[in-house]
């Protein structure tokens, strides 16, 4: 038997498995709160279903992601998680997008069961051959790590994304809000329709709003509603959307004027961020030129002189 930590078959195991706990937990995370939802639908027909995430999956995978989901949340109530760490999973949940105890649920759960099944895979993989204790135990511990932490890997890289639209996305939906301003429409309802129009061309921000519009609508308090409008994603930009709603109730500023500076400024800082992204470009394409373009230069220039200097050396001897 290869002395080797991994075989081959095991390796394509673990990333078959791997990849489809990652696409399973993408896929799941995209359910709804059903009761949720139909509330949300029934108080405002208009406004897109997005209080706790994208459309439903198919019928045939709902009872697999909600038996995840139920082992997740049982989980999660039974106090074995800690309260800290369940909050850090929350907040990271909802900077992607996804709010409710359902998308806690299935994070927990495909944690659960990735930290689970894989140990076993490996174990029945290697337990019929001649590899060595020390190497066998550690295929088991490196396939638990891979278990346990391959959920907060593909979460981070989604909420990344997200946010990445959300700030994308933010200059335009303020442009669209100062039309619906300048046309006579209240705060709550000009995020309102903001939200729905936008579903279309952004839907991280159109998700964002909508969350926002309805807090406005059922609140009492219209600064808390904003404020938290900025924290759930934790982005500059977006606390500096809510300071400046906040900052025209309060003072009576006009909103379409803040607005349409605040969406400048947002504009003309994406246009730093890329300006400095283009001059580190000369820098970064330094190394990939030495390994690669310098030698291919050095051939096409050096070739023709090396090849005579070796025949000339031939002929000598």
């Amino acid at each position: 038997m290869s002395s080797l930590p991994f075989s081959p078959a095991l390796l394509a195991a673990l990333a078959a498995l791997f990849v489809g706990g990652s696409l399973l937990l993408m896929r799941a995370l995209d359910q709804q709160d059903k009761v949720r939802t139909r509330l949300a639908r029934v108080s405002n027909p208009g406004l897109p279903a997005v209080i706790d995430g994208p459309q439903q999956m198919a019928d045939g995978r709902t009872a697999a992601v909600d038996a995840v989901a139920k082992l997740g949340s049982a989980l999660a109530r039974s106090g074995l998680l800690p309260a800290a760490t369940r909050t850090e999973f929350e907040a990271t949940l909802s900077q992607a997008g996804w709010r409710g105890s359902r998308g806690l649920g299935l994070f927990i759960g495909c944690k659960v069961l990735g930290m689970t099944l894989l140990p076993i895979l490996a174990y029945a993989s290697l337990s019929g051959g001649k590899m060595a204790p020390m190497t066998f135990y550690a295929t088991i511990m490196v396939a638990f790590a891979i278990g346990l932490l391959g959920p907060d890997f593909v979460l981070k890289q989604m909420r990344a994304a997200h946010l990445k639209k959300v700030e994308r996305g933010l200059p335009d939906a303020l442009d669209m809000l100062v039309i619906c301003a300048q046309a006579g429409l209240a705060l709550e309802n000009a995020i309102e329709r903001v939200a729905i129009e936008f579903a279309s061309a952004n839907k991280a921000v159109s998700e964002e709003l909508a969350v926002c519009a309805s807090e406005l609508r059922i609140g009492a308090d219209r600064r808390s509603a904003l404020l938290a409008l900025g924290e759930r994603t934790g982005l500059d930009t977006m606390k500096r959307f809510a300071a400046t709603l906040i900052q025209t109730m309060q003072f009576g500023t006009p909103l379409t004027h803040a607005l349409r500076v605040l969406a400048s400024e947002m504009r003309t800082d994406s246009l730093t961020r890329f300006e400095e992204k283009a001059a580190k470009l000369p820098v970064m394409l330094t190394l990939p030129m030495i390994l690669f373009i310098l030698p291919c230069v050095f051939i096409v220039v050096g070739g023709p002189a090396g090849v005579r200097i070796s025949g000339m050396f031939k002929n000598m001897h």
